[in-house]
């Protein structure tokens, strides 16, 4: 959705530093780890296998790149995402062929549906073998074909550093995604000469960043004119290191915003213009803020169904100017007023460079922020106690938030934690909260936190899991011991595949198929004994004066990673909610209470007062 990256520098400036190296003769493989090297990398994720010996050959005798061994194909490629996520820089996995590849699916799939700047590198049967169904023999660039930016075979050694250097422009330029580079074992061992900065075409490829400046100009006299306008902020603006144009942007235009899960922390959680996280499980304040809103002022996001709802009664009274660095996804969902190309920063400093030249008046939004505020009043952030006194999952992550701060980054898992992480946790920076936000990846938490402390290793990271997810790919935790990454897992265990649950709950008339995961009351595996058995400091909390407490010594400890095993009640449930495929209008507070859009319930102490601030609302 965005521009590259400013926190790296581009292929092209790194080939242009090195211009007047002298060519060397050396392999296939070499010349992957020298590529590698001259584009500033320096963490590799991966594991080793026949079709890419050639390869970890060569990494032996790497002195810049640190090459993290992963206990699973998938961990890498997990790892490699969220290295990319918390340092805005290419994130760079390596596979063998066969399963090996087949196994980095996932993270491939994961990365390209967030615009995650990852280069995948695999090793792939020779050429001469090449569809015989060869032992570890897969078609892995027709398998992820549907699912990268960009995806090739190399089949001359000459050409690798050209591939790896096209592979790093094309994943961080433009919208950010995931590309392949598969490479047979004999072009790996294959000779060539090594000349830096390679040469390489990519021809129809100009991703434009620079917005038009017509449509800029009628888009701030739209947003001039507009009664109710909402800035609604996507990823897009993260990836384009765009949060302090926006912040500028929304001050001066005194403009409500809403940032979806993806954009958590683009815009400071404790400032007054902050409305929270539309959708289906966002607030009151930023639902009604898109539902009611005149003008949908969109920013780097994609309106993705899990914010519109039921689309033909999303916003049913709001134009909309939609800017994204992907001309793709504008007017693919919601007609666009006003479409806009061009990476988020710069669109973002044209509109509020327009508004003073055109010399426009900023939005008379008092009486909207008026509405939007009584909103948030009435209708806080809340949760109710759980049964038998066991503990709130979200007094958990509420506390979690408090004790450790905003500084720190939030890796969550996929599921009721990933909702009650995005809502509890008071995001105030951007890179500070990772997830996996489109594909919804289960197993995703715990490496992509390994690999977020790879990148910023003087940061604190928390993963953020639950007990079906952590059990996917928690052997990570031995790579975090091993590599010394001293990760914190906040284990938010219910005993159930807990979302799933809450639609059974809701939807399923609580029959409970196949979501418990443990025996009776019985908790298995002991995630004490399993956390202890990889190296990790592990401590139990059932009671809530235990957690702050419990937290603080997790936050001391930075020798080894940590697991608090979070024993909370399997009845939590997120709110507010609306359900999949339903209007935005039944949105619920919770269960039943609709607090703006039905006259009869609401969740508030003073229906009456509800309704007519909703009423006053609609008529400014």
């Amino acid at each position: 959705m965005t521009h590259t990256s400013r926190s790296q520098p581009s292929p092209a400036t790194l080939a242009n530093n090195s211009r007047g190296k002298r060519p060397e003769r050396i392999n296939g493989a070499q010349a992957v780890v020298r590529s590698l090297e001259e584009l500033g990398t320096d963490v590799v994720f991966g594991l080793p296998g026949g079709a890419v010996l050639p390869l970890y050959e060569a990494l032996y005798d790497s002195e810049k790149l640190n090459h993290i061994l992963v206990r699973h194909e998938q961990g890498a490629g997990h790892a490699a995402t969220g290295y990319a996520q918390a340092t805005g820089r290419v994130g760079v996995c390596i596979a063998t062929s066969g399963p090996g590849a087949t196994n980095l699916v996932t993270p491939i799939a994961d990365a390209n549906m967030d615009s995650v700047p990852l280069v995948a590198i695999t090793g792939q049967v020779g050429k001469g073998l090449l569809g015989t169904d060869a032992f570890q023999e897969a078609d892995i660039r027709g398998v992820t074909m549907p699912i990268t930016k960009h995806n090739f075979m190399v089949t001359r050694p000459e050409d690798i550093p050209g591939a790896i250097a096209e592979a790093f422009h094309v994943a961080s330029t433009g919208r950010p995604g995931a590309v392949l580079v598969d490479i047979p074992k004999d072009v790996q061992n294959a000779e060539l000469e090594f000349n830096w900065p390679p040469k390489y075409e990519l021809p129809g490829y100009r991703p434009v960043t620079s917005p038009h400046p017509r449509q800029v100009e009628e888009a701030v006299r739209m947003i001039s004119a507009a009664k109710r306008p909402t800035l609604y902020v996507g990823g897009g603006v993260i990836k384009a290191e765009a949060h302090a144009e926006l912040l500028e942007f929304a001050e001066a235009n005194d403009i409500p915003v809403v940032t979806t899960l993806m954009a958590l922390g683009s815009f400071p959680a404790s400032h007054p213009l902050y409305m929270g996280m539309p959708g289906m499980h966002g607030s009151v304040p930023a639902v009604a803020a898109l539902q009611r809103s005149d003008l949908l002022i969109t920013i780097g996001a994609r309106f993705d169904d899990r914010v519109t709802g039921h689309v033909d009664s999303f916003a049913p009274d709001a134009k909309v100017i939609h800017a994204d660095i992907d001309p793709a996804e504008i007017g693919k969902i919601r007609e666009a007023n006003v479409p806009i190309v061009g990476d988020a920063r710069e669109v973002l400093a044209a509109l509020h460079q327009a508004m003073r030249n055109l010399d426009l008046k900023k939005p008379a939004t008092a009486g909207w922020l008026n509405y939007l505020n009584k909103l948030k009043q009435d209708f806080p952030r809340g949760y109710d106690e759980q049964p038998n006194g066991k503990l709130a999952p979200q007094y958990v992550i509420e506390t979690l938030s408090k004790t450790v701060g905003p500084d720190a980054i939030y890796v969550a898992g996929v599921g009721q934690h990933q909702m009650w992480a995005a809502q509890f946790v008071d995001y105030e920076n951007p890179r500070t909260w990772l997830n996996s936000g489109g594909l919804g990846t289960m197993g995703y938490s715990v490496p992509a936190a390994m690999g977020a402390k790879a990148g910023r290793p003087d940061t604190s990271v928390w993963a953020i899991d639950g007990d079906g997810c952590f059990q996917m790919t928690n052997q990570e935790l031995v790579t975090c011991a091993v590599e010394k990454l001293p990760i914190k897992v906040a284990l938010i265990n219910n005993g159930n595949l807990g979302m799933v649950r809450q639609w059974q709950t809701l939807f399923y008339e609580q029959r409970y198929s196949h979501t418990n995961l443990k025996p009776g009351e019985t908790y298995l595996p002991d995630f004490l004994m399993l956390a202890e058995s990889m190296g990790c400091a592990a401590f139990r909390v059932t009671k809530p004066e235990d957690v702050e407490p419990t937290i603080r010594k997790a936050e001391e400890i930075n020798d080894r990673p940590v697991v608090i095993d979070f024993i909370v009640g399997e009845d939590a449930q997120v709110w507010p909610m609306v359900a999949a495929g339903t209007s935005n209008e039944e949105i619920q507070y919770a269960r039943n209470l609709r607090p703006l859009f039905d006259e009869e319930s609401s969740a508030a102490e003073s229906p009456a007062e509800i309704h007519e601030v909703t009423q006053e609302g609609e008529e400014d």
